[in-house]
């Protein structure tokens, strides 16, 4: 269990302006900003398109007065008025099969841009609008297109700038403020939605974390996970989930921590016990009596196994992960010591076939993998195989390794658990430690074991190891 929290360990939420919050806020308007300004390019375009439709429609209108006239003709006066009310220096209308009627008064010299309305385009009118945003100073236009009023009149008008330009300040700055009101607005909701539903719930599961990683073994004040069905939601059960299988593990490793000091007391103990009894037992073997000379071997080997049982308990116990003296050696000779290790297992009966061919050199601990193959032979003798046969052949950068017996098979409770210490073995006096041991040996090289069958015809190991540690552990990380 960790101690209390120190102060440099204390969960430190950011400040306001660098929370997850402040940023979503930012971020809010700032698209909001960007999606406003995609609307208003469009929207100054159709506006100032607008404008000149309307001084257009106005020409038309002021040329009227000509028509009803009978020649045609207007006082100077009347022409100057009728002109100020369009905005025009000269306006210009064209009919069909008709003459081009015109009124004009004196203004500036030269015309600086001229736009025909009826060649007006999309990305045209916005970039006519950004021109006349941009420009230093007032600029005389030329206005060409149809009338609104009679699309088959076509006017022409000569104006100033300076007046559309003001209008489309004035209508810019009125998009402002309302892009910034909506904005805001739009922000301030986004900010709360977000805050109720990801910000408060991910600072919930962040101290829970803390507090988790404070004290893991209380679970008092933990995280309580919410009906929600989202992402948050099950980010929570999950994390509550974790939380309480590790707070178990750590808990069942405290237990387990205890009991292993206490059983290596014990184990100890017993083996100074057993030791005497040994003695004792070889003193039966060479009584005078035949009856007690008969149940001497039976006495001497179940104290074997007792001694056995012991060191391998002990031996667990004490040694931590694999560590490996890697040299390179010939398998078929490891082999053939393991064969030597195992003659006094199965009385004798048994036969260990090693079909292993000569030159298969391997890089490995050779002491680690003799402990391997010894647990193995001695589970299949000890379980009543009459024969152990084993076969190696390369793929790859690995030899595979094939430890088959032609015993009575495994039972299904004991594959369930086959490589967990203290419970693959369903054999009596058997530790289940072996197969434990040898996994993680293998796992140590880089390798692996696994049981590929195991019935009434027998069981089947299929070790993989690699040739070369460099090799074979990248393959295996890479497979992995």
């Amino acid at each position: 269990m960790l101690g209390p929290k120190s102060p440099g360990n204390r969960l430190r939420l950011p400040p306001l302006t660098k929370s997850l919050s402040a940023k979503l806020l930012l971020l809010t308007i700032f698209f909001v900003m960007v999606a406003e300004v995609l609307i208003y390019a469009p929207s100054i375009g159709r506006m100032r398109l607008v404008y000149l439709q309307e001084r257009l429609a106005a020409a038309h209108l002021s040329i009227l007065a000509l028509e009803a006239t009978p020649d045609n003709m207007v006082s100077k006066d009347l022409e100057a008025e009728l002109l100020q009310h369009v905005g025009a220096y000269m306006v210009a209308l064209t009919k069909p099969d008709r003459g081009k009627l015109m009124l004009m008064v004196e203004g500036p010299e030269g015309i600086d841009a001229s736009y025909d309305l009826r060649e007006a385009s999309f990305f045209g009118l916005i970039g006519d609008a950004v021109v006349a945003l941009a420009a230093p100073e007032n600029r005389l236009l030329r206005i060409v297109g149809p009338s609104p009023k009679d699309p088959a009149v076509l006017v022409e008008v000569v104006l100033d700038e300076a007046p559309m330009r003001r209008d489309m300040y004035d209508y810019s700055y009125r998009i402002l403020q309302l892009s910034l009101i909506i904005s805001i607005f739009t922000a301030a909701l986004v900010y709360l939605s977000l805050h109720l539903l990801m910000v408060r719930p991910m600072r919930r599961i962040t101290a829970s974390m803390a507090a988790f990683r404070e004290n893991p073994e209380v679970a008092a004040g933990g995280l309580q996970p919410s009906e929600r069905s989202d992402e948050v939601g099950i980010a929570e059960r999950e994390l509550v989930t974790m939380q309480e299988g590790l707070r178990a593990a750590l808990l069942q490793k405290t237990r387990l921590a205890a009991l292993g000091t206490a059983v290596t007391k014990v184990n100890h103990d017993l083996r100074n016990i057993l030791a005497t009894a040994s003695l004792i037992s070889e003193r039966l073997a060479r009584s005078g009596d035949p009856a007690v000379r008969s149940m001497a071997p039976t006495l001497v080997g179940a104290i074997d196994r007792a001694l056995h049982l012991c060191a391998q308990t002990l031996q667990f116990t004490r040694e931590g992960p694999a560590h490996l003296e890697l040299n390179r050696f010939d398998l078929r000779d490891l082999m053939t010591e393991v064969r030597e290790g195992l003659a006094g297992v199965g009385a004798g009966r048994a036969g260990w076939l090693n079909e292993v061919e000569r030159g298969f050199v391997v890089e490995a601990d050779r002491e680690q993998l003799y402990r391997v193959f010894i647990n193995l032979g001695r589970n299949a003798l000890e379980a009543g195989a009459g024969e152990v046969r084993i076969d190696a052949r390369p793929v790859r950068d690995f030899l595979v390794i094939d430890v088959e017996d032609n015993g009575p098979g495994l039972p299904e409770e004991a594959k369930e658990h086959l490589f967990k210490p203290f419970t693959g073995s369903t054999r009596e006096g058997g530790s289940g430690l072996g197969l434990s041991i040898a996994h993680d040996i293998m796992r140590a090289h880089g390798g692996d074991i696994r049981m590929e069958r195991s019935d009434a015809e027998g069981t089947l190991f299929r070790l993989v190891l690699p040739v070369a540690q460099s090799k074979g552990q990248a393959a295996a990380k890479k497979a992995s």
